[in-house]
């Protein structure tokens, strides 16, 4: 599974990354584990999954973290994970 990380900036990616997962993992497994090598990767605190993150997540394998998923300010406007092979 590879799952690309995009910081959003007025409508811009302002950086970015794909994280390959592990392929011996469960599907939740990879995509958490992916979210904190990102999360360290881009220099950003681990976001929180809220409701909507899920729900969103589950129905199109992509979802938007902003503000309000993050305990420390941000300097962009929302982090996207999308998976873009899946295994």
């Amino acid at each position: 599974m590879k799952i690309w990380f995009k910081e959003i900036k007025k409508g811009k990616t302002i950086c970015d990354c794909i994280i390959d997962a592990d392929e011996n993992d469960t599907r939740t497994h990879k995509v958490l584990n992916s979210l904190d090598k990102a999360a360290h990767k881009l220099d950003l605190a681990v976001p929180i999954w809220l409701d909507n993150n899920i729900n969103e997540f589950k129905r199109n394998a992509k979802t938007r973290f902003t503000q309000d998923s993050f305990v420390e300010e941000i300097t962009f406007d929302y982090l996207e994970m999308a998976v873009v092979e899946e295994d």
